[in-house]
């Protein structure tokens, strides 16, 4: 893929120098500033905001959203039963966060604070900053384990912070984009998009083997019951099937520059968001090959699956909504509105809500799941 090409320019923006050094921010620099950033000459996202779909999430014990507020350096909380909401200050330019449900813990990544926020579900305060490595950029948790684990794209290590005395430990795997758990077998998943090789890294004992995928991976998803990563290739329209114990890798074509993908465990489907081709591709887990193909937004970003009620729901970036998608029939069923260029979703499906994180405003759109 040549980033500089014109027909690229309309889909990844080249900026952010203060945080991709000199030399690499037109290579690397251009895919993790978002899709949506392009648009900031024609007055439809902001600059230097970083893609990731984990700027919003839901515990659904508490019944709890939170969502970081990158410009404000909080996080917006929402209590589902009551209604209200709040916000925690936490560190510079958060950009992702992932919610620990058995201990009530939520980990904020502060890109620009060079930390990670702890923040105790039950007040909603913050009781510990963990200092990482410069420039911290995902993150998943391991609630077996009680583990989190911060990515930096310019490092060659993993920060480890143990849930109980919030203390980190550096885990030596290289650099890191995406991340994925299986917790049963505590392995972790690591890409880098430059990188051909994905590593897989036993995080009890820290060995790192790599399996050759490819390179320009982007988006990340484990499913468990079948013991495979799927991961979203964007120069080659692939989705990348990788078998945990086999090591085996099979591909499976789908739209122009799949961006996100997610599974329904339930059903063992996946879908792919295919950002170019403004469509997203319903994927037969089993048996590796796409079922179906359904129009949605105008450039869909980000995913996410209701496996109780079978419904799926796409963000579409410079579409300002949100596309659902009725999982038995693999049909779209309505859209919602969303705020200025949605760019993460994530659904309760017990309170039958779903929570929009929006680059412009409201930072947080919240929708009642009855598509219009």
């Amino acid at each position: 893929m040549n980033l500089l090409d014109p027909k690229y320019r309309q889909i990844f923006f080249i900026g952010r120098s203060a945080v991709f050094p000199t030399g690499r921010e037109l290579i690397i620099g251009a895919v993790l500033v978002s899709a949506a950033c392009i648009a900031h000459g024609q007055g439809e996202a902001p600059q230097g905001r970083l893609i990731t779909n984990l700027a919003v999430a839901v515990n659904s014990s508490t019944h709890k959203v939170y969502a970081v507020n990158e410009g404000k350096g909080t996080v917006s909380v929402v209590d589902e039963q009551t209604g209200s909401s709040r916000e925690i200050k936490v560190g510079d330019a958060p950009i992702a966060l992932a919610i620990n449900e058995t201990t009530n813990r939520i980990y904020v990544v502060n890109t620009d604070s060079n930390s990670t926020s702890v923040i105790d579900g039950m007040n909603d305060e913050v009781i510990a900053t963990v200092k990482g490595g410069s420039h911290p950029y995902s993150l998943a948790v391991n609630e077996a384990t009680n583990k989190t684990y911060v990515t930096y794209t310019y490092s060659n290590s993993v920060t480890v912070i143990d849930g109980d005395t919030n203390t980190a430990q550096s885990l030596k795997t290289g650099s890191a984009d995406g991340i994925a758990i299986d917790p049963d077998s505590n392995t972790l998943f690591l890409t880098t998009y430059e990188d051909t090789y994905i590593r897989i890294v036993n995080a009890a004992t820290g060995s790192v083997s790599r399996v050759s995928v490819g390179p320009h991976l982007w988006g990340i998803v484990f499913d468990k019951s079948l013991r495979t990563l799927f991961l979203a290739h964007t120069e080659t329209a692939d989705i990348v099937a990788l078998n945990e114990q086999t090591h085996a890798v099979n591909t499976i074509p789908v739209g122009a520059i799949p961006c996100a993908v997610a599974v329904n465990p339930a059903t063992q489907t996946i879908y792919a968001v295919n950002y170019g081709g403004e469509t997203v591709s319903i994927i037969d887990a089993r048996k590796g090959k796409v079922i179906g193909t359904l129009q949605v937004g105008k450039h869909p970003q980000a995913v996410a699956v209701d496996p109780v009620h079978n419904r799926v729901y796409i963000a579409n970036v410079h579409g300002d909504s949100v596309t659902a998608i009725d999982g038995a029939k693999n049909a779209v069923i309505g859209t919602y509105d969303a705020g200025k260029n949605p760019y993460a979703v994530v659904v309760d499906p017990s309170a039958g809500h779903i929570y929009v994180a929006n680059y412009g405003e409201p930072s947080v759109t919240a929708i009642s799941a009855s598509p219009k």
